[in-house]
């Protein structure tokens, strides 16, 4: 593994409007002054975490997928974040790993938020996906995936980074900034997490709380209610290191989950 450069967008998401956050997010990530490796957009970062699927909706060709292609090619870099997908007369809350030649793996958020009736409007996906790049070994998951272990348990030293893309509400930011870093410990490796800022269409406040942890639990990035670009580097002796001194991920029960598939993506 080499260094990773990673680039968090915590920003304000317009309501419903694509051409209006897409538009918004190029003008933000132009402030970026350093070469990135990865930058990471929150949940559904093109319209909000919003159940207006049937009018909000792209295919996987559509306008949102394409701007992706084009910012990941000109920042020569991976983009990430989830969009609403759809196939055939089913909707996806989908997270896009695309890179600057133009290939991209997904991954369907599993753990589908019944509180907001997320369920009644998506189809929840049953695939892990662990992408690489420069040698680590990523997994990337949707908001109210970060709140079950059993999905995300580092079985077999599977990752050695957690991204988790979110809209969570500030009235359960506790609890956002309690599970980070205990998904962090108990993983062994580092955890990131970006959310947005502001209110959205529902009048529901986000305070952001975008953070990256450690494995040993150390806070290295944390930024609460304003908006912000920022980049930062981490480091795989980090990973290493505290799995050496600290060796009881191989001493975890083995198990797998019997309607769930994990992919592992080669970079290339």
């Amino acid at each position: 593994m080499e260094n990773l450069k990673i680039t968090l967008f915590q920003g304000y998401l317009f309501w419903e409007n694509i051409d209006k956050n897409l538009q918004n997010i190029s003008l933000r990530l132009a402030n970026i002054r350093e070469k990135t490796d990865l930058i990471i957009l929150p949940e559904m970062f093109n319209t909000g975490f919003t159940m207006n699927a049937e009018a909000l909706a792209e295919p996987m060709n559509g306008k949102t997928m394409l701007w992706m292609h084009k910012i990941s090619k000109e920042y020569d870099c991976v983009v990430t974040g989830s969009l609403i997908i759809k196939e055939g007369d089913h909707y996806y809350n989908r997270l896009i790993w695309m890179r600057p030649d133009g290939k991209y793996q997904c991954y369907d958020k599993r753990h589908l938020f019944k509180l907001g009736k997320e369920h009644h409007t998506y189809t929840p996906g049953n695939r892990k996906l662990i992408v690489e790049l420069k040698g680590w070994k990523i997994c990337p998951v949707i908001c109210y995936d970060l709140r079950f272990p059993v999905w995300l348990r580092n079985v077999h030293e599977t990752y050695d980074v957690l991204i988790v893309v979110a809209n969570w509400p500030e009235r359960r930011a506790s609890h956002w900034r309690t599970l980070l870093p205990a998904r962090a410990v108990e993983n062994q490796s580092y955890v990131i997490g970006v959310n947005r800022v502001g209110h959205d269409g529902n009048e529901i406040y986000h305070s952001g709380d975008s953070t990256c942890i450690s494995p040993n639990g150390d806070v290295i990035y944390y930024k609460r209610d304003e908006a912000d670009v920022y980049t930062f580097s981490i480091i795989p002796d980090e990973v290493t290191k505290t799995r050496r001194s600290l060796p009881f991920l191989r001493d975890a029960d083995d198990f797998t989950i019997n309607d769930a598939e994990s992919l592992v993506i080669k970079e290339h």
